[in-house]
């Protein structure tokens, strides 16, 4: 639950965080969201979910609240049984446990970083600075002078809330970067139309530079990144984009201001690449991102190499003898992070059940909806569109055309939920449900996206068709 005071070692969240990644798109693939929860839930309302998920499957007798894992370490006959010794501490008392198998879920954002030696005469500066851990609300604030150093959600986030308090909110960027609003066609959830096999299929297949075009001419649609001081240094990375509805309209009237990086700080000021300088400056927040931190392992576990932990298929610890430990949710997925944690625990469990091991299939891809799949192949439970084609072709159509949310994930194969057709069948349903406040006479317009749907699907038979041929 979110608290009013920072406590080391635990995760910060702000009072106003909203997530980036709606519903549909969040929700664990056997348990949707309840139909009248907004698209966007404030951190309360997610907490609301999980607490239903774990009362629904009785999860609670299983976590030992307010415990602290002291250390990890491999059992003396590790190379043959793979079990680990775990100390935690609870209420003052330590205790020691022998475990069969270890994943460490606690996620990276727990230790900020603050890169000081990169800020000359910060050691000079008389005003009040802090990483964006520290932050809670906008309240006393009011009437200063603000520098947010970062352009990522928290920075983000925190300009635009700080900005409706403050005399003035600076945003410094070394890189720029992607902004996108929550809000995509026909006033959908952006995941829920970005994230289709369809479309992942176009990116993948098409010639770089054609997907480079497509996505600058996406980017750009709602507002021109180079006008606004955004626009990122190597546009064309896939990069993770802030997602912000109200950043640009800040900019555009002035309350926050985009610099370049910092060069220098003085008492008051802060100079800037770009020669410029701002007076003044009461507070910096530095929203400059975390350090991976394992305290409880040995070094040897874990290795952490310039903030990089390599690990396989961003789970598993190549070096270990037992496969019995690993590493859930080190990753940045450009969507959700739940259905990609939760497909990440299917497979590990099967691992540690000795079900099969790791196999050395092809590299990772940076692709949202190909490293599902990569998993979900892991397990037996990735959906095979033709063979729905054949058998349902309306369950098909929301396979390939519509969002690829975790839902697909337990059509077939272990953990297969019965719900799972009902539930992708709804999902628009359940879309919009919390936006139909007012009710509305129905028009009878005749769905023009059907028709493209149709078009797609028989371009994509073609395609394999066509392929079958050279066989």
């Amino acid at each position: 639950m979110r608290r009013e005071n920072v406590e080391d070692g635990q995760a910060s969240i702000y009072q106003s965080v909203i997530t980036n990644t709606s519903k549909e798109m969040s929700c664990f693939s056997d348990f949707p969201m309840p139909e009248h929860f907004p698209n966007f839930l404030h951190n309360s309302k997610l907490l609301e979910y999980f607490r239903i998920f774990a009362k629904k499957f009785d999860l609670l007798k299983y976590i030992q609240f307010q415990t602290t894992v002291l250390s990890v370490k491999k059992h003396p006959d590790f190379s043959s049984s793979g079990q680990w010794e775990v100390v935690t501490e609870s209420n003052g008392k330590e205790q020691r446990a022998v475990f069969d198998a270890i994943m460490v879920c606690s996620g990276h954002h727990i230790l900020p970083h603050i890169p000081l030696e990169s800020f000359p005469g910060i050691e000079r500066f008389k005003g009040q600075y802090f990483h964006s851990r520290q932050y809670k609300h906008p309240e006393g604030f009011e009437g200063k002078h603000i520098l947010v150093i970062g352009i990522g959600n928290s920075a983000s986030d925190i300009a635009v809330e700080l900005s409706k308090k403050a005399a003035q909110v600076f945003i410094s960027t070394r890189h720029g970067s992607w902004v996108m609003g929550r809000i995509s066609e026909d006033g959908y959830p952006w995941d829920v139309i970005f994230h289709t096999r369809f479309s992942s299929m176009f990116r993948n297949v098409l010639p770089r530079t054609i997907v480079k075009q497509m996505m600058d001419q996406q980017m750009n649609r709602w507002f021109s990144h180079e006008n606004y001081g955004l626009e990122p240094q190597n546009k064309y990375l896939m990069k993770e984009p802030v997602v912000n509805d109200d950043l640009p309209s800040r900019i555009l009237y002035g309350a926050i201001k985009v610099k370049s990086r910092v060069k220098e700080l003085t008492e008051t000021s802060a100079i800037f690449e770009d020669g410029t300088v701002e007076e003044n400056i009461d507070i910096i927040v530095f929203a400059t991102g975390y350090t991976f931190s394992f305290p409880f392992l040995e070094e040897s576990f874990v290795k952490v190499e310039e903030n990089m932990v390599s690990l396989y298929k961003c789970v598993f610890p190549p070096h270990l003898e037992k496969s019995t430990f690993a590493c859930i949710g080190l990753i940045q997925p450009l969507g959700s992070i739940f259905p990609t944690v939760e497909l990440q625990a299917r497979w590990v469990t099967r691992v540690f059940k000795g079900e099969f091991g790791k196999s050395q299939s092809q590299i990772l891809q940076t692709n949202y909806i190909d490293y599902l799949d990569e998993l979900a192949s892991e397990i037996g439970v990735k959906p095979h569109f033709l063979s729905f084609l054949l058998k349902d072709p309306k369950l098909a159509m929301k396979l390939y055309f519509g969002p690829c949310n975790s839902y697909q994930y337990r059509l077939v194969g272990p953990g297969q939920w019965e719900g799972a057709r009902h539930a992708i069948l709804t999902q628009k349903q359940r879309i919009l449900k919390p936006l139909k406040t007012r009710a509305l006479q129905e028009s009878a317009n005749f769905p023009v996206s059907f028709l493209l749907k149709i078009l797609g699907l028989l371009a994509v038979v073609v395609a394999i068709f066509s392929r079958l041929q050279w066989f």
